[in-house]
């Protein structure tokens, strides 16, 4: 039990602070006094808001006190209480047990595996949250803690924005939100409405992971922030000479200054990460040295105008799935699905594909368990969406080895919020079978959105 000369604020009683930092302190909760126990780890913060202090301080705070409360499950912290209106601010929540990022980078880059499996816990972390209709905004190492099982927690939320709320700091309109190292080309422009500024600022922290460095050091002016806007950073490759290509492209590609050339989701990412061997190698993957002074000054003179790209028009993009049957390759249903996918995607220019196909088997914990297996149906997804011509910006291939190929496909589906899926009906051989037994009305009847099925005449040849 703490000593009476603890602290007491609003029935909580509080240590000594172990963090004075420059926008808030906080403390640990040792007890409470006529108010329920806290069933876990608690802290306390509380702003500062003394003589000399900013208003990023009142407002950051403020923004936190409504966010927080609002987001729920493991990759954020347990919310307690906060200050009653009129009252001392503060904010009680969960002390998260654990390691952030910081910690974890401070010996030198680690392996790429390892960077992976970070960037994988923390891209899982941005999707829940990104979910619930919230946006981060100040992803940094210090920001990302990681628990003894190696699942992420995000915190500090004094910069984000939640769709349900007012956007305090974007009514302001007077602060670069974010930290100048992490922060994403959109936050420099003033355009606080795209998540897709969360994973530029986790592509930094990847590169910071592989190599030891910052792609663009850390600016000091408002000028030295909108170099990103057009600044080729020295490929991860050239830093740390063991970072393998996958990774490389992965990286590069989240840092991309156009947000429309990013992966267009945290579970996007977080999937490339979890299958490099899935990962679309383009010209980012093989470069070995950053543009030329040519280019770079193509760049820059192309910025001078740059605005940020419609987060509107990114969150609203449709993203099309279809279930390609790998298993057998030369199934009659192939040309008639692919005419299907060409019509459909010529109705967008801001289309996503996601090409996946269910290989029957057990499921795999990792490509790696059958690598034989992965390789070999990826291959035939490659070869049969070639002809198709798609960006490799808006293309994502996948290979799941399950024993139940409906259930798996809504899965998939659901997770990535797909708009369409778009599948083959039974074979024609086959279509005297009960339609209510096949994948295709499996996944009609339970799908979360429009399904297309694309029918092949009886007549139509064999396998």
């Amino acid at each position: 039990m703490p000593d009476s000369g603890s602290e007491r604020v609003d029935g909580f009683i509080l240590a000594a602070p172990f963090h004075r930092g420059a926008l808030s302190t906080i403390c640990r909760i040792t007890g409470v006094d006529g108010r329920p126990p806290i069933p876990f780890p608690a802290i306390m913060k509380r702003p500062r808001s003394g003589v000399g202090e900013g208003a990023e301080s009142v407002i950051g705070f403020e923004t936190e006190t409504r966010i927080l409360p609002a987001l729920s499950g493991p990759h954020v912290p347990r919310f307690v209480a906060r200050g009653r209106p009129g009252d001392a601010p503060y904010l009680v929540f969960e002390w998260i047990e654990g390691s952030n990022l910081e910690q974890i980078a401070r010996p030198g880059p680690l392996p790429a595996e390892r960077v992976a499996a970070i960037g994988v816990a923390a891209a899982e972390a941005l999707q829940s949250i990104h979910q619930q209709g919230a946006i981060h905004f100040d992803i940094k190492p210090e920001n990302i803690v990681l628990r003894p099982g190696g699942e992420a927690v995000l915190i500090d939320f004094g910069m984000a924005r939640h769709q349900g709320f007012p956007d305090l700091l974007g009514e302001e309109r007077r602060f670069a939100s974010g930290s100048a190292p992490y922060i994403s080309p959109e936050q420099v422009l003033g355009n606080r409405a795209d998540p897709r500024s969360d994973l530029y600022s986790l592509g930094v922290v990847l590169y910071e992971l592989a190599t030891g460095t910052l792609p663009f050091g850390i600016p000091r002016t408002l000028a030295g922030l909108r170099d990103r806007i057009w600044l080729d950073p020295a490929p991860p490759r050239t830093v740390a000479p063991g970072t393998p290509p996958w990774l490389q492209e992965i990286i590069l590609r989240c840092i991309e200054p156009d947000a429309s050339n990013r992966y267009q989701s945290a579970e996007e990412l977080a999937r490339a990460l979890r299958e490099p061997a899935g990962v679309v190698l383009t010209e980012r993957a093989a470069k070995t040295q950053r543009a030329g002074v040519l280019e770079h000054a193509r760049r820059w003179w192309a910025a001078r105008a740059m605005r940020p790209a419609s987060a509107t028009r990114a969150a609203r993009a449709p993203i099309v799935m279809v279930a390609v049957d790998t298993m057998h390759p030369d199934d009659v249903r192939h040309p008639p699905l692919r005419d299907a996918i060409a019509r459909i995607l010529s109705l967008s220019p801001d289309f996503r594909l996601l090409c996946v196909s269910v290989v029957n088997g057990e499921p795999l914990t990792a490509p790696a368990d059958q690598p034989g297996i992965h390789a070999e149906h990826l291959e035939r997804l490659r070869r049969w969406v070639a002809g198709l011509e798609v960006p490799d910006a808006r293309l994502s291939l996948h290979v799941i080895q399950s024993l139940s190929p409906a259930s798996t496909l809504l899965r998939f589906a659901s997770d990535n919020g797909v708009d369409l899926i778009v599948l083959g009906a039974p074979d024609p051989k086959e279509q005297a079978l009960a339609w209510w037994r096949s994948v295709a009305s499996s996944v009609t009847a339970n799908a979360h959105c429009s399904v297309h099925v694309v029918r092949v005449p009886r007549a139509a040849g064999t396998r």
